[in-house]
């Protein structure tokens, strides 16, 4: 099984909107298992139109199977491990009991692997705390969304440098080596000199998304981007780039 991750220590880059819709593009080649590692629980909230009986939390507490937690959307193949946004028990979690499980993730993967899943996508919050590290590790490849303005340029950077911290303090870690543009427009200014110096940062595969109201309208009615219906439908340049994405996590 292949564990994908999506981070950068800032908000509002669009990683939820990406881990879904990437999650949806390996779904429709294999078995996929969306996990929401984000406190806030907003990747749970788009993909399923009620309210889950357990979280991901209780699997972490061991109170139930991962499997009974595990709920099925409206996609066939894909299926998520949910977390509460509100009342949620995963915060508490991560500030009480990893210190003293690091791995606990390393662990949950190879669960999820005998399930029968061939991709696992992570979507994590912002920040990098003792649940983001855990997560990280647990991942084969992170993959950085940004958005096209000097915050996002330089917390690359610093999410370059703190991962190799990771890696080096717990002798593992992911690839990473793909970047997501995401919301740029050609026509602004300072989109265009961001993309620019985005590009020349070595070792890197860049994929490029346009700015796409169709990514609130999905999220609106519990559906991935590319299932939505006629007329509501995404632009075709995000389409093509989902699409590369997913193309590119199958090699």
């Amino acid at each position: 099984m292949k564990t994908i991750a999506f981070h950068l220590q800032k908000g509002g880059v669009g990683k939820t909107s990406l881990s879904g819709s990437v999650a949806y593009e390996l779904s429709l080649k294999a078995k996929t298992l969306m996990i929401d590692l984000d406190p806030q629980g907003n990747l749970s909230v788009w993909m399923l139109k009620e309210s889950p009986k357990y979280e991901l939390a209780h699997v972490l507490y061991g109170k139930v199977k991962t499997e009974e937690a595990i709920v099925p959307t409206s996609i066939p193949r894909l299926d998520i491990l949910p977390t509460f946004g509100l009342d949620g028990e995963l915060k508490l979690f991560g500030e009480n009991q990893l210190a003293s499980e690091p791995f606990i993730f390393c662990d949950l993967v190879e669960e999820i692997a005998k399930l029968g899943y061939e991709y696992a996508i992570l979507d994590l919050s912002p920040g990098m705390g003792r649940l983001e590290r855990a997560a990280l590790i647990a991942a084969n490849e992170v993959i950085t969304p940004m958005t096209p303005e000097s915050f996002s340029l330089d917390g690359i950077d610093i999410f370059i440098a703190e991962l190799a911290k990771v890696k080096k303090a717990m002798r593992r870690g992911p690839e990473h080596k793909k970047i997501i543009v995401n919301a740029y427009d050609g026509r602004i200014e300072q989109h265009k000199t961001i993309m620019q110096q985005t590009q020349i940062i070595q070792g890197f595969e860049l994929f490029t998304l346009p700015v796409d109201p169709s990514f609130r309208k999905a999220q609106a009615m519990n559906l991935p981007i590319q299932a939505l219906p006629t007329g509501k439908a995404a632009k075709p340049e995000t389409l093509q780039q989902l699409y590369k994405i997913g193309e590119s996590l199958c090699h």
